[in-house]
């Protein structure tokens, strides 16, 4: 019986973005969405096998974050969301997209944060 089925709820990466975000709002759901797909992301960091599911879920989060990040107009709010981004593609094992953002950001204190949690993505 379809009545008594439960819908799967949605991901917070999959829900639209009502109108123009600020900058605190769109940090604030780049912080949401990585929260919420880190479980994922260690399960396909952790496995050479990876669900196939679970990756796309990994795959689909990064990309919607980055894409609010790059709208973000403060640096420092920019820079530690991408920071955020850049823990979320290291527990899913994503090294070289975590490489590509780590040079991204442009706050020395936050780059040092990075580089000092995460030694070789500074190679």
């Amino acid at each position: 019986m379809k009545w008594f089925a439960r819908r799967q709820p949605a991901d917070i990466w999959d829900e639209p973005i009502q109108g123009p975000i600020g900058d605190i709002d769109a940090a604030e759901r780049i912080r949401n969405i990585c929260e919420a797909a880190r479980a994922g992301a260690e399960a396909v960091g952790g496995s050479a096998q990876a669900d196939k599911r679970q990756r796309e879920r990994f795959e689909r989060a990064a990309r919607v974050a980055m894409e609010i990040a790059m709208k973000i107009a403060d640096d420092l709010m920019r820079d530690d969301a991408v920071r955020r981004i850049v823990d979320l593609c290291v527990k899913a094992n994503d090294i070289k997209t975590a490489q590509i953002l780590f040079r991204a950001i442009q706050a020395g204190w936050i780059r040092e944060a990075v580089q000092h949690d995460y030694p070789a993505l500074a190679q």
